[in-house]
């Protein structure tokens, strides 16, 4: 899947513009193209909200995106990193197998792993070790990114604990995890989409999930 959006390296929304128009604006239209309802924390979350990424087929459908809440995260070479406290919802479009849009092959079903390797390799972005060389950097993403990705295949396995957590108020079964690194949960919510999320200092515990009524307010 490709992304559209155009984010800084820490994967917010960066300054720049593209014809005059600002990035910001360029962020949130790719979420108004979408013909799914987006998800973020409900209203017992009173801290910042923002947006970050969405990400489409070839033919340029919206398939995920994800809403960031607290911080927005970012990889420092000190210690301040572990105190940030944040927490990001992804948002996948569930959909079968299908043809893709320019008729050149086959793009594969959404399912709830769709949602947790998103989360999964979302949390990887942000909490590569500090003190790590950046040398071996990209061979330390490679094996936790096919870690992640191993995981997300194996949602009933020992790895995942069963987590409940209200999506519009009604209890949702989710697939939960934890790690040195964050924690990442994925689950369905009504509306034919999957929820993922992942953070870092605030506890999975508590959360909430409701559908965003104006994805414009997070930008």
């Amino acid at each position: 899947m490709e992304t559209t959006s155009r984010v800084g390296a820490d994967g917010a929304p960066d300054a720049g513009t593209a014809e005059g128009v600002p990035t910001a604006r360029l962020t949130v239209d790719g979420y108004l193209r979408a013909p799914f309802p987006w998800y973020g924390l409900d209203e017992a979350f009173t801290g910042p909200r923002w947006l970050m990424q969405v990400g489409t087929a070839a033919d340029g459908t919206v398939q995920h995106g994800s809403t960031g809440h607290g911080e927005e995260p970012s990889v420092r070479s000190d210690a301040a990193e572990d105190r940030q406290r944040f927490a990001v919802v992804v948002t996948v479009a569930s959909s079968p197998v299908r043809r893709s849009g320019d008729g050149t092959g086959v793009l594969d079903a959404t399912t709830v792993s769709s949602a947790a390797w998103l989360a999964g390799s979302g949390l990887l972005a942000y909490t590569w070790p500090a003190q790590m060389d950046h040398t071996l950097r990209d061979d330390w993403l490679d094996q936790q990114t096919e870690t992640a990705f191993e995981l997300a295949d194996d949602l009933d396995g020992p790895a995942w604990s069963a987590l409940s957590l209200p999506v519009d108020g009604v209890p949702v079964a989710f697939h939960y995890r934890e790690s040195e690194f964050g924690w990442v949960l994925a689950g369905s919510a009504h509306g034919g989409v999957h929820i993922g999320a992942y953070g870092r200092g605030m506890s999975a515990y508590g959360l909430g999930f409701s559908a965003i009524g104006d994805i414009t307010s997070y930008a």
